[in-house]
């Protein structure tokens, strides 16, 4: 008897525990999981949802001493092959004010007769050119939508470091809330028999479509 009461309190201590991990590695994924299984549709039928993207292109003419500038750090660029070197501080401030393009921290083409820098994001595109032989700027910027823009956080597209940490977490808290869920099917399998073949089913049908019907 005192076994029988042993296996008893650790049962539902262990279920306990389980339960706990379980309901807060859910109510972290909660919202996560909503936008994941929104934007797994939207990318699967992607074909039939029209975007119409925007698209805004600004045109404008470096002053000469800011030209003077980037021609020298140009030259520079081209002695010391520096593939990290980015536009002069003045410059970066003079795109943000006349063109709205913010290119801090953007990597820099360095070419014979023009600077340019691509500016993806989710949810759309964006770049500068500036020709460093009259100094004429050009910057278009294309919005595809929220649609776009959502599916592109779901693979994590051009989203940053702050979101792939979030993806890393999210995906570790998905891990628990499933094992801590496997865990807590197999201690109320003995009373609900349809358990294993249900989670049996679920691994054979993407099993078999896999196999047989993707190629």
């Amino acid at each position: 008897m005192k076994a029988n009461a042993s296996s008893s309190s650790q049962r539902a201590y262990w279920l306990k525990t389980l339960h706990e991990w379980h309901w807060v590695s859910s109510a972290i994924c909660l919202v996560g999981m909503l936008l994941f299984a929104v934007t797994g549709f939207t990318l699967n039928h992607a074909g039939q949802i029209e975007a119409k993207p925007a698209v805004v292109l600004r045109e404008a003419t470096l002053p000469v001493p800011l030209l003077q500038g980037l021609q020298q750090a140009a030259a520079s660029h081209k002695q010391a092959a520096d593939a990290a070197q980015a536009l002069p501080d003045d410059v970066q401030r003079w795109l943000r004010t006349e063109l709205g393009a913010d290119t801090r921290q953007r990597a820099v083409e360095w070419n014979d007769d023009e600077v340019y820098v691509a500016m993806p994001r989710p949810g759309g595109d964006a770049w500068v050119r500036v020709a460093l032989s009259d100094g004429q700027a050009e910057h278009e910027s294309t919005d595809r939508g929220w649609i776009s823009y959502f599916n592109d956080l779901h693979k994590g597209r051009h989203a940053g470091l702050a979101w792939t940490w979030f993806i890393d977490i999210f995906a570790g808290a998905c891990l628990v809330f499933c094992i801590t869920g496997l865990f807590i099917l197999q201690m109320h399998a003995g009373r609900r028999p349809m358990t294993w073949p249900m989670v049996g089913l679920g691994l054979l049908v993407p099993a078999l479509l896999a196999l047989l019907l993707v190629h």
